[in-house]
């Protein structure tokens, strides 16, 4: 009875992921900030929170049952994308969305595996370096995995529907001139070094909330 409470216990945060994860893949479509960021900046990093949870509360099983959940949602709204044909291409480009799971999936159990290491220390210390380490990792990953022109392994054809994003720009349209999707990248990882830092309070909230049910 106590392996099927706890089974049941698993479900709101592999549901919280999964809509994490659905809303952050509509939201990515509209822009803000003449382009910088999209509004799913503001949704997706709410995933290590989620991850976070779960390994406090029930452990690092559950919490790699929930990522992997995400990762089978996340592969499911690329699909979805990928037939919905816009202006300049699919929604979800082939680059983009190889890119996304594959930053997704090495950046939370990244994650995993960090608030696991420090789990026994300060409450505020495993939430706070897991995520940031594990941000850095999912930003640098997507990026470059979907918009770098030196990554070439996926052929002309995916390239051309990326190729945009390496366009000259002027870094956070005010420094040196720099490829799109660098000043882009950057303000994605801003975002969620911001996120993780206001998302403690939630976390030491809901942690104990659900340590003591």
């Amino acid at each position: 009875m106590k392996n099927l409470s706890l089974t049941r216990g698993h479900l709101p945060g592999i549901l919280a992921m999964a809509a994490i994860v659905v809303a952050s893949n509509i939201l990515v479509q509209f822009l803000i900030l003449d382009g910088l960021l999209t509004w799913g900046a503001f949704t997706y990093p709410l995933a290590f929170l989620v991850t976070d949870v779960m390994n406090r509360v029930y452990g690092v099983s559950a919490a790699r049952r929930v990522v992997f959940a995400g990762f089978i949602m996340g592969i499911i709204c690329s699909l979805i994308g990928s037939q919905i044909m816009l202006e300049y291409g699919p929604a979800v480009p082939l680059r983009v969305a190889i890119g996304s799971g594959t930053a997704f999936l090495i950046a939370q159990l990244t994650d995993v595996g960090i608030f696991n290491r420090f789990r026994s220390g300060t409450w505020w210390r495993a939430p706070l370096i897991s995520t940031l380490v594990g941000s850095a990792l999912d930003t640098a990953l997507f990026f470059t995995i979907a918009f770098s022109a030196t990554v070439a392994i996926f052929g002309a054809d995916a390239d051309a529907a990326i190729s945009w994003a390496w366009e000259a720009v002027p870094f956070m349209n005010v420094g040196v001139m720099a490829p799109l999707w660098v000043t882009l990248a950057f303000a994605d990882w801003l975002v969620k070094l911001t996120l993780a830092l206001i998302a403690l309070v939630p976390f030491r909230v809901i942690t104990a909330r659900l340590s003591d049910a």
